[in-house]
């Protein structure tokens, strides 16, 4: 048997990256009282470019993407930054940072669905049944019986759900087109791609609701534009490198622990005992994806661009 993949730095990185994306949940909700949802999926989406670019720089990493895969990775930026960030941070003003995070990790739930119809990829079993689990667990986390069919709380619960979709999608067809060691530099074209779409909603949508540019607000910028997200991706893209995707995901499960741990330290928030059964479910759920992925034979499709033709081969 060959060496663990799992050594003191790879559980270190793991551990930072973990940490990194539980704490987005609390700095988005601090980030909410000086900045409104749009301006500031904007504001971390472009500082996390320029933070992932200057990252590739440092490595001197040679560019890969020829001028269509560029094309297409700004254009997949739509439903994996804008929509998403979009989405989760308009409900984020509503719905507790801890819940939401359970929420948004159902994201390996969706990739599992969607990767049926556009990986090809057979669903077994076990897969529905993790599938039911965490749908059943997001509906307990989520509680839409104790809004009183408040419209506010519904519209962000929706928001809230239809966000781990978005990112999904956007997954599953970077999958679908690009290769794995493209992926660091796609990544900065899709946060340009995001940071735009956001721009000019914000421009439209929030014209007079500018940020209140205080230094609260910029320790939030930084941290979810430098750690959150370039520091955070840029462990991720190392570590899929080195454990593979479905061990990797098996574990992604520990993001909204840590986001529901961070939350009650410093927000005081708590679950009702329905809700924390949800919380288990949804967890649960995630764990079982991962290790049926793991042990599915996955058949890869020819790369394609996102307008369906043939890409060149490399």
């Amino acid at each position: 048997m060959g060496a663990s993949p799992w050594t003191a730095t790879t559980r270190a990185l793991f551990a930072l990256m973990v940490v990194s994306w539980g704490a987005n949940y609390l700095f988005v909700r601090v980030g909410l009282s000086y900045a409104a949802p749009l301006w500031l999926a904007t504001l971390r989406a472009g500082v996390g470019a320029m933070g992932m670019a200057a990252f590739l720089l440092a490595r001197r990493s040679p560019v890969k993407l020829d001028s269509r895969a560029r094309r297409d990775a700004l254009l997949l930026g739509v439903p994996n930054t804008a929509v998403f960030f979009g989405l989760w941070f308009a409900a984020a003003r509503v719905v507790p940072a801890g819940q939401a995070a359970v929420v948004i990790y159902t994201f390996p739930v969706w990739v599992s669905l969607l990767s049926a119809p556009i990986l090809h990829r057979r669903l077994s079993g076990l897969h529905w049944a993790a599938v039911a689990l965490g749908l059943s667990g997001v509906v307990l986390v989520s509680e839409p019986w104790a809004s009183g069919f408040s419209s506010a709380v519904s519209l962000a619960l929706i928001e809230l759900a239809v966000a781990p979709v978005s990112w999904a999608l956007a997954t599953v067809l970077f999958e679908r087109r690009f290769r794995a060691e493209e992926l660091a530099e796609v990544n900065v074209y899709q946060l340009v791609g995001g940071a735009s779409v956001l721009l000019a909603a914000s421009l439209l949508l929030e014209p007079t609701d500018l940020p209140t540019f205080t230094p609260t607000l910029w320790v939030t910028i930084l941290w979810l534009g430098l750690i959150g997200s370039a520091f955070a991706y840029a462990v991720w893209f190392l570590l899929l490198g080195k454990i593979g995707g479905p061990d990797l995901s098996a574990y992604l499960l520990l993001v909204p622990v840590t986001a529901l741990a961070l939350s009650a330290v410093f927000l005081g928030e708590r679950l009702v005992p329905v809700q924390g059964v949800g919380v288990a479910a949804v967890l649960l759920s995630i764990y079982v994806v991962a290790k049926a992925a793991r042990g599915s034979v996955v058949p890869r499709t020819p790369g394609r661009d996102v307008t369906g033709h043939r890409r060149p081969a490399p």
